[in-house]
């Protein structure tokens, strides 16, 4: 995340922003869902890595490749926003100017929180160790994650949906990967990770 602004800061950023992103009001309150889903995120993927070995190793794969297409992103196609000016001092307004300050408008497409968020789901999704209400309250709150990203002016619209489908998609990959792995003959390197993951199953 940092590297890749290091990288790009010289480079020409873009406005994706529409006027669709222009009608969307500014929500303070929303700032909270936008900070609450750290915990969101520790609790369904420590749920994602640790439940079951082959979906954890899926779920595992799917972060690490989604993170170096948002470094790829990043660097290769730099955006950035203009940001409002907070008015009032209650504390979701202070939570949202101290968010600005530590936060760089920059670095959005596609946007982590929305990636990670939505990855969160799929972690649960459809998972029999699962239980089908907190696989809802799970898709909840990340789709309420995805409105706060835009309602906190934290991005627009486009970082949303590149989350999701970037989410979506090496979700995919990594399952059919690991699917191949599975029944393929490996050698090399491959093969030793599979024996390292088998004698730590």
């Amino acid at each position: 995340y940092y590297g890749g602004r290091m990288i790009a800061n010289t480079a020409y950023h873009y406005d994706f922003s529409t006027y669709l992103d222009h009608l969307i009001p500014l929500v303070p309150w929303m700032v909270y869902v936008y900070w609450g889903c750290y915990l969101f995120w520790g609790i369904n993927y420590y749920i994602a890595l640790t439940t079951e070995r082959k979906d954890g190793w899926v779920f595992a794969l799917a972060h690490v490749l989604g993170e170096l297409v948002c470094f790829g992103f990043f660097v290769l196609l730099p955006t950035q926003m203009l940001r409002p000016v907070i008015e009032g001092n209650g504390l979701a307004q202070w939570l949202l100017r101290f968010t600005y300050q530590t936060d760089a408008p920059n670095n959005l497409l596609p946007s982590i929180h929305c990636f990670a968020s939505w990855l969160s789901w799929i972690g649960v999704r459809n998972k029999p160790y699962v239980s089908k209400p907190y696989q809802w309250v799970s898709l909840v709150f990340a789709i309420l994650v995805c409105i706060s990203t835009v309602t906190v002016k934290q991005h627009v619209l486009i970082d949303v949906f590149a989350g999701i489908v970037l989410a979506e998609s090496v979700y995919y990959i990594s399952r059919k990967t690991v699917e191949y792995a599975e029944h393929c003959q490996p050698s090399g390197i491959l093969k030793r990770i599979l024996a390292f993951a088998q004698l730590h199953k």
